[in-house]
């Protein structure tokens, strides 16, 4: 059984139509990751499979029960870290997790034992007694997250988890999201960060202007746009436009002046399309930095999808991913390494501690 099935997933704010005709399988177990610029429609899809907005066309199916007919079922079974905090600022971080397991109905010793193992599994046990206000943008995610799983969902839905985090903190929430898998939990996790989905994910839905236009293991999005992938650094920038019109008189179209403007890429459908590049810019007096031939990137395939940067929100989008609660805790802070050895225990013995 698929733990999500979708068919025609419909969401309007007013004349906006921020998801227009979605359909999604998911397979159970793993990292199934959506992939779309801001305002793509990807925290609107989550919201309404985790019952937080009403559909207005089309179906849901979430760990086989409908999201419209069973929202209750739904909500037993399944887990949201949106974007935005769902903590308590003011209580410490130890104070979050006992409330919360108090509300999931553990006694006061099993919550407090459970806390416990929580900031321990994410090596926050240091930041237990502070309040979550002054808590780093890394170690709010892991505290936030951490209150996802204090029952371990079958499910768990992760919008955007490293957005604004420095690389090491992103590091420690992958390692987290590995350890949710390892333990049972399928993902189903939105990003804007090519390079996160193709760490995480083992398939991928890309989303733009509310709808999915690929959807495949990440291989497969890449053979999509061409086997190889061409990438020319000239020593002087200025010459960088000359090496883009050689480069589109040999190869044709599919030719790319990155934002690095020393940089040409360009698609190959055979690699014996490139043999003659080098002797013709010598020819014509550029001089190459690097010249690099193999499997396109995933930004490569979402800029062949769309059109545009998996960052950046095309002109005129009136797409939106709806609204959302205040309270962000985007930012960057530098954590701790150790995350992953304990979260997977953590993950799999919740309910060692829930009587």
């Amino acid at each position: 059984m698929a733990a999500i099935e979708t068919h025609g997933l419909v969401k309007r704010f007013g004349a906006n139509v921020a998801v227009d005709g979605v359909d999604l399988s998911v397979p159970s177990g793993g990292v199934y990751g959506v992939l779309g610029p801001n305002g793509a429609g990807k925290t609107t899809t989550i919201r309404m499979l985790a019952t937080l907005l009403p559909i207005d066309g089309g179906s849901a199916q979430v760990l086989g029960h409908d999201v419209a007919s069973e929202p209750e079922a739904v909500r037993r079974k399944v887990s949201l870290t949106g974007q935005f905090a769902s903590l308590d600022e003011d209580l410490t971080g130890t104070e979050n997790l006992i409330l919360l397991a108090r509300l999931l109905g553990y006694s006061r010793p099993a919550a407090r034992s459970r806390a416990d193992q929580l900031l321990t599994a994410f090596d926050i046990s240091d930041a237990g007694p502070r309040q979550v206000k002054t808590y780093s943008g890394g170690m709010r995610r892991r505290i936030d997250i951490a209150a996802s799983i204090i029952v371990t969902p079958e499910l768990i839905f992760l919008d955007e988890p490293t957005t604004g985090l420095d690389p090491r903190s992103r590091n420690h929430v992958w390692e987290i999201v590995r350890a949710l898998v390892a333990g049972g939990t399928t993902v189903l996790l939105t990003t804007q960060y090519l390079d996160e989905a193709d760490q995480l994910a083992g398939r991928v839905a890309v989303i733009d202007r509310g709808r999915v236009i690929a959807e495949g293991t990440t291989g497969e999005l890449k053979a999509s746009v061409g086997s190889n992938s061409l990438h020319l650094r000239v020593l002087d920038a200025a010459q960088r436009n000359a090496a883009a019109r050689l480069l589109r008189d040999l190869l044709g179209g599919n030719v790319t002046e990155d934002p690095d403007p020393s940089t040409v890429t360009a698609r190959l459908d055979n690699p014996a399309q490139a043999a003659p590049i080098l002797p013709a810019l010598a020819t014509a007096g550029i001089s190459i930095a690097s010249f690099t031939l193999g499997q396109p990137s995933l930004d490569e395939v979402f800029l062949a999808l769309t059109g545009h940067e998996a960052g950046v929100e095309p002109a005129g989008t009136t797409h939106g991913a709806g609204v959302e609660p205040a309270g962000t805790t985007h930012g960057a802070g530098v954590e701790p390494a150790g995350t992953t050895h304990r979260a997977g225990t953590a993950i799999e013995s919740d309910r060692e501690v829930a009587s």
